[in-house]
């Protein structure tokens, strides 16, 4: 097939790769212009431009779909399918129905579950046992096109998102192959999805990764871990913002005398905190200008607090 592609961020790269693999043939690739980035605010190109250039695949840029003139330079390029994946541009009625086969979309969310903008984040935040992807045939609504295959994976106790987002990626772009064979044997079984089933992931906000220590252990846990590399889940302490990387559930019950925020057990294995409901075990944490630490290194500066403890706020 002759195919499109677009796409923008790190996400995209495995199913380009894929594709580039394949036997198919790639006619260009559509990505987000270059923004700025970094202190020099350097104009910075996407992971998939920089990909696609070093393939010598033709790239475009341009800073909207809806215009006369981008719809009709797609509709040249006369493509047999267009492949996007976390592109970033809405893709009008134009587009859509250009290619021969019109527009797949990998989506990394089990459909009709996450539809939008953060369905990764989202399904670890509310505790979900499973994730996975869904190859989805484009229409003109947000994520409700028809589905046309999907792969799943599990989502394990020690996942956070950028650890579920590469698992994903893999997956997507191997979803992605299964799918165009599908589609070249004619054998595709489109599944309408349930709206009665919909969930959106709402886009991250800052203002969410304030910890509640008045919360479930395990809550907290699936906070730390969903917001894990951005926008990091935080606490504060001594009048500074702690951001906390990783932890664990260790307890189910809460001693008497400990409240919410409250260090139980301070060691090098970590820093235990009372909840509402268990234990969280915090194992690596981060200052206001610091690198990430174990907390063996956090205590090493402040042997102190292993008599004193030290206490969240809520």
């Amino acid at each position: 097939m002759r195919i499109l592609f677009a796409g923008t961020p790190d996400f995209s790269v495995a199913a380009l790769n894929a594709l580039l693999e394949s036997d198919h043939e790639l006619i260009g690739v559509y990505t987000q212009p270059d923004r700025p980035a970094g202190r020099g605010r350097k104009l910075k190109a996407s992971p998939v431009k920089e990909r696609a250039l070093e393939a010598s695949l033709p790239v475009f840029q341009p800073t909207t779909l809806r215009d006369e003139a981008e719809q009709q330079q797609i509709e040249s390029l006369n493509a047999d399918l267009m492949v996007v994946v976390a592109y970033g541009l809405i893709l009008p009625k134009a587009v859509l129905v250009s290619p021969r086969n019109g527009c797949l979309n990998i989506h990394a969310s089990l459909l009709p579950r996450w539809r939008g903008a953060a369905p990764i984040q989202r399904a670890i935040h509310a505790g979900d046992a499973e994730s996975g992807v869904t190859i989805m045939q484009m229409d003109e609504g947000l994520d409700t096109g028809d589905m046309l295959v999907k792969a799943t994976t599990p989502i394990e106790a020690d996942d956070n998102a950028q650890t579920l987002h590469d698992r994903l990626a893999t997956l997507g772009a191997e979803a992605l192959l299964k799918t165009i064979a599908l589609i070249e044997q004619g054998a595709l079984q489109p599944e309408t999805q349930n709206e009665a089933d919909v969930t959106y992931a709402e886009k991250l906000n800052k203002a969410e990764a304030m910890i509640d220590w008045g919360q479930p252990a395990q809550q907290i846990l699936n906070q730390i871990n969903a917001f894990n590399p951005w926008p990091v889940a935080q606490t504060l302490w001594s009048g500074e913002m702690v951001r906390i990387r990783h932890a664990v559930v260790i307890s189910s019950s809460l001693p008497t005398s400990a409240e919410p925020g409250q260090s139980t057990v301070i060691s090098s294995e970590g820093i235990d905190i009372a909840t509402a409901e268990g234990q969280l075990r915090i194992l690596e944490l981060q200052l206001p200008g610091k690198r990430s630490m174990p907390v063996a290194d956090f205590l090493n500066a402040r042997p102190q607090l292993k008599e004193s403890g030290l206490r969240f706020s809520i």
